[in-house]
């Protein structure tokens, strides 16, 4: 793989997933792994380094169950955890890309979004990573890579012992995450062209449906600083809003 072809999450950026190996991934933590998943499992979401206040429409501290190391394993209460649903993000200067969200192969990670989009939580956030050719990396309230809401949720993916069906294909979306299979958070992605190596290793829970060109002028146009696809504050696309359709 190209060291462009990378993922991250918390504390890291996209990894170099050039299909060179999937360990590069895991270690090199420069990519849409590393996610930022921060905080408690259950309350209301926020991002990091802000408080709930619980008024937000967002699930409440009993929705859905948490483990003992504070990551959310089961759908929140919110009626997004089975079923498919469709959101719509709307990206500023580019359009709308739309998606059919598959919670019957991903009920946690789909009813987390959900619930943070109802929260209004990505609203005003960017896509702060693109590599074009592999995927598009956004939803991070700090927009380096190293932000997340105050829940992690479990990574439902066949590495992490959860059977997901859904491949790596161009416009399907799937949770960034660090090194931690269950460290995703609010941090997502949307792959440009077929990514076979993120097969198994992240939680894919849907696809577009309309919008690719979106996602094209968004992975083709942006400037980025770097083989990882980081991209200067004033350059991010910004996500004007992502609404819950069904």
């Amino acid at each position: 793989m190209r060291s462009q072809d990378r993922i991250s999450n918390q504390g890291g950026e996209l990894l170099p997933m050039s299909r060179r190996t999937l360990l590069s991934l895991a270690l090199g933590m420069g990519g849409i792994l590393a996610l930022s998943a921060c905080g408690g499992a259950s309350g209301t979401a926020t991002r990091s380094g802000e408080s709930g206040t619980g008024d937000s429409g967002a699930g409440s501290p009993g929705d859905g169950a948490a483990s003992g190391s504070g990551v959310l394993t089961a759908p929140l209460d919110n009626g997004y955890g089975s079923g498919t649903h469709h959101a719509k993000i709307e990206v500023e200067g580019f359009g709308s890309i739309e998606l059919e969200l598959n919670a019957n192969a991903a009920p946690v990670t789909v009813s987390n979004f959900a619930d943070l989009a109802g929260a209004g939580f990505y609203d005003g956030l960017t896509f702060h990573r693109v590599i074009s050719g592999f995927m598009i990396q956004g939803g991070d309230p700090k927009g380096d890579g190293t932000g997340g809401s105050d829940r992690r949720i479990k990574g439902e993916f066949s590495a992490n012992g959860v059977v997901n069906p859904i491949m790596h294909k161009r416009g399907v979306i799937s949770m960034a995450r660090s090194s931690d299979y269950d460290s995703a958070s609010s941090q997502f992605f949307i792959v440009h062209e077929d990514a076979g190596s993120l097969d198994g290793q992240y939680a894919a829970f849907g696809k577009v449906t309309d919008g690719m060109d979106v996602v094209d002028a968004i992975a083709q146009k942006t400037p980025v600083q770097d083989s990882n696809g980081s991209v200067a504050a004033a350059d991010q696309p910004r996500i004007t809003r992502i609404s819950m359709v069904d």
